[in-house]
């Protein structure tokens, strides 16, 4: 399957999730954009490096950089493979000691991880048909935005971290569902939820 390298187009508030961001994915050699929701710490990470911005104290995808380096690891790739329910997946790909080895991650991880490594990204042409919106405009404006997030076939707009309609025995078991794939920033908001009743 052929790869199809992306750039970091725009990275914004969210206009249709409060407390999110988005941020915007394009072709190298197209028109498509993918908007993928990230948390703040996300979105701070991969600002920070795109600024240029060195913090006073490392934030966790600098200190990664920092320990990949010094065992002579090499990000060389991110590659988001997956799109189920909404929700990208990513591998990392790495190289230390002439060996390729890819680690699953969070897309947004992956990204922010991209920007310290100066690695391209890449997906495939069934993710692009699936999520990806076309947008004439090189320059990406608060109203491309909101368009790109009402336009995307995927739905961004559903807040993923709405949990206000489920009952607490069906929020029990997405808690212990979460817990068991590690999704850890999940678990927290179901727990959240819970303690609210």
């Amino acid at each position: 399957m052929n790869k199809i390298e992306l750039e970091i187009i725009s990275l914004t508030h969210s206009v249709t999730q409060s407390h999110s961001f988005v941020v915007i994915l394009g072709e190298k050699e197209g028109k498509r954009r993918i908007p993928i929701v990230i948390g703040s710490g996300e979105a701070q990470a991969i600002a920070i490096a795109l600024e240029n911005i060195v913090p006073t104290r490392p934030l966790t995808h600098d200190l990664m950089r920092d320990m990949l380096f010094s065992f002579e690891v090499n990000i060389e790739e991110i590659i988001i493979h997956n799109l189920i329910d909404g929700i990208f997946y990513s591998t990392i790909i790495c190289r230390h000691n002439n060996e390729t080895y890819e680690f699953d991650s969070r897309t947004s991880d992956a990204v922010a991880l991209s920007t310290r490594f100066k690695c391209p990204i890449y997906t495939y042409e069934t993710i692009l048909e699936t999520a990806g919106v076309f947008i004439e405009d090189t320059e990406i404006t608060a109203e491309d935005v909101e368009s790109i997030e009402d336009r995307s076939p995927i739905a961004v707009h559903q807040n993923p971290n709405d949990y206000t309609t489920f009952s607490t025995p069906e929020l029990e078991k997405l808690l212990h569902k979460a817990l068991e794939e590690e999704d850890y920033e999940k678990a927290a908001s179901i727990r959240d939820e819970i303690g609210k009743r």
